[in-house]
């Protein structure tokens, strides 16, 4: 969501980058409410104005004995306040769209972001790592963990439905050695704080994160209590702080947190779903940084060493890929 003076300033701008990112927001019915919304108020402000006068003025009046024409006075005030509602009434409803459209506006992709419609236009910026040569045919892991027992794909449809799995013996066992061998790398070599959030959340952080409304058909929702599971560890964490004013002083705080993810991978149409991956549930470590915006920049490069350690300590090659702006997702 960008500031409304930003687009206000700069409408060409954002809807070239609009173009560049792949997406549809509706600047001009933004800028159109914008302007209505403004001069709605002014109305308003203006009769409101009138009426605060002409109250008096009944006053003055009534204290002069003058009723009737303190009775003429309170019928125009009257039907000042009916105008006034009407407008308010227009207001809400121009205000509901505004906000709501504004919440379609991604971020402005910085100067360095290559240009390009999907994922084919990623860039590689480094491969770090040597790969590992074999000497027999790779097959995949929904063959091999089926054949030694370690997924279970069967059960878990008949728990849960398609998209879901069962781990079993070593493959559970090493799942949840990996969580924590990460959490404790994070926390004792990287020096994040670590969190353990609710994996439900209200609708308010899924907006903030800009989850909503853009993603809200690939959520899960428990309608009766109005709450989301979380698709990412990101969405918690990164509202801990939600309406607070931090000192600069505490900044950075950097966070880690393991939470379960769920989604409904219904943007994943056309896309390789076999096995575990694009599953409904998945585990997740996440990292978060809270810092001040001139450092944004190299806390982004400290963040990123901090994951490539995980890579590294497993010896497990690995590509850095500058994403395009249409493979952006916020």
């Amino acid at each position: 969501m960008l500031d409304l003076n930003f687009i206000r300033k700069n409408p060409d701008k954002v809807k070239q980058a609009l173009i560049d990112l792949n997406t549809n927001a509706p600047i001009d019915q933004i800028l159109e409410d914008d302007a209505k919304r403004r001069a709605t108020l002014k109305e308003v402000e203006a009769l409101r104005a009138e009426r605060n006068a002409g109250s008096k003025a009944i006053g003055a009046l009534m204290r002069q004995g003058k009723k009737e024409e303190a009775e003429a006075q309170k019928k125009q005030m009257s039907q000042i306040g009916g105008q006034i509602d009407a407008l308010n009434e227009q207001l809400k409803e121009v205000e509901a769209r505004l906000n709501h459209n504004l919440l379609l506006v991604p971020n402005m992709p910085l100067p360095e972001v290559p240009v390009g419609p999907d994922d084919s236009h990623n860039v590689v910026v480094a491969e770090k790592g040597q790969k590992r040569r074999v000497d027999f045919q790779i097959r995949p892991h929904w063959e091999t963990g089926e054949e030694r027992d370690l997924i279970d794909f069967e059960r878990g449809v008949k728990l849960s439905g398609s998209r879901f799995y069962v781990l079993k013996g070593k493959a559970a066992k090493l799942q949840r050695a990996l969580i924590t061998w990460m959490l404790d790398v994070h926390t004792e070599q990287h020096g994040y704080i670590e969190v353990y959030p609710p994996f439900v959340v209200r609708e308010h952080c899924l907006i903030g994160t800009g989850s909503l409304p853009k993603f809200g058909d690939n959520l899960y929702r428990d309608i009766e209590d109005d709450l989301w599971l979380i698709p990412t560890a990101e969405v918690p964490v990164t509202n801990l702080y939600r309406e607070e004013i931090l000192d600069e002083d505490q900044l950075p705080i950097n966070h880690v947190a393991y939470t379960p993810c769920f989604r409904r991978e219904k943007m994943s149409a056309g896309r390789d779903v076999r096995g575990i991956k694009r599953g409904h549930q998945f585990d997740k470590v996440e990292m978060v940084k809270f810092v001040a915006p001139e450092n944004g920049r190299a806390e982004l490069d400290n963040l990123l060493n901090d994951a490539e350690d995980i890579c590294r300590l497993l010896n497990l090659p690995y590509r850095i890929v500058q994403m395009c702006t249409g493979d952006l997702s916020f």
